[in-house]
């Protein structure tokens, strides 16, 4: 297979196929029920694993208040872990990963299938748009950052990133060794791995995500922050530095 990225507009009726929709979570309680619902309302058939790490705000509850059959796992805390330990539970032929804070669009899950359907797809991912939900940037702020959102996602387009709802075939991720064991881009890391066993495909549907890091950060400085972080992965920066510097800095 090759390396090829392509867009795909899923318009016509997919196969049927089980997807496991794995949910990371750390301190969700007060966003999560939004995201499960957004699950809800897909067609089936699927399954919703959360991945809750060692969440103590009563994650777990609100969970199984969206949704009374979501499976809850728990273990050790780390994204990346918790998406592993979710997919090493899971049953489905495919796998969603769904940060907490985000919420799919209506059809999402029957776009993966029809995704999925051609032979030579193997994982892929949707486009983002920021739920400014906050009272930080008033009407002229909300109308900068949807004018900047707009152009990110002109400018980072192939850049997979894991609050764009990544997917992929059980058997693709299990090639690959699932998400590396690191604390901040095993998202991209994984997608790279992923390209060199067959297509990955960006979906025209998009995935409504918190901009809550822009409202506590500011979007100026939470945009050079993002802009440095990417920059140095590209350059191959370890990610175990990376995040210690960048967090060491959030709380300066």
């Amino acid at each position: 297979m090759g390396d090829a990225d392509s867009d795909v507009d899923a318009d016509s009726a997919p196969p049927a196929s089980r997807i496991s929709v794995i949910v990371p979570a750390w301190n969700e309680a007060e966003r999560i029920e939004e995201t499960l619902a957004s699950v809800v309302r897909q067609a089936g058939p699927w399954e919703v694993l959360v991945a809750l790490g060692d969440s103590d705000d009563g994650t777990a509850e609100a969970a199984l208040r969206a949704l009374p059959e979501a499976r809850i796992l728990r273990g050790a805390r780390g994204r990346a872990r918790q998406m592993n330990d979710g997919a090493a539970a899971a049953t489905g032929d495919a796998f969603l990963f769904l940060h907490a804070d985000t919420r799919l669009p209506p059809g999402a899950l029957d776009a993966v299938r029809h995704a999925l359907a051609a032979p030579t797809v193997v994982a892929g991912c949707f486009r983002t748009a920021f739920a400014l939900d906050g009272a930080r940037f008033g009407p002229l702020g909300r109308r900068a950052m949807r004018a900047w959102s707009a152009r990110f996602w002109m400018r980072w387009h192939r850049f997979a990133f894991g609050d764009r709802a990544l997917f992929a075939r059980r058997e693709a991720f299990a090639a690959v060794g699932g998400f590396p064991d690191q604390p901040i881009f095993e998202d991209l890391d994984a997608v790279r791995a992923l390209r060199r066993h067959g297509r990955f495909v960006f979906l025209d549907a998009e995935v409504e995500t918190s901009a809550r890091r822009f409202e506590r950060h500011g979007a100026v400085r939470q945009q050079l922050r993002n802009a440095g972080l990417w920059a140095a992965w590209l350059l191959g920066a370890d990610p175990v530095r990376l995040k210690r510097f960048y967090s060491d800095r959030d709380r300066g």
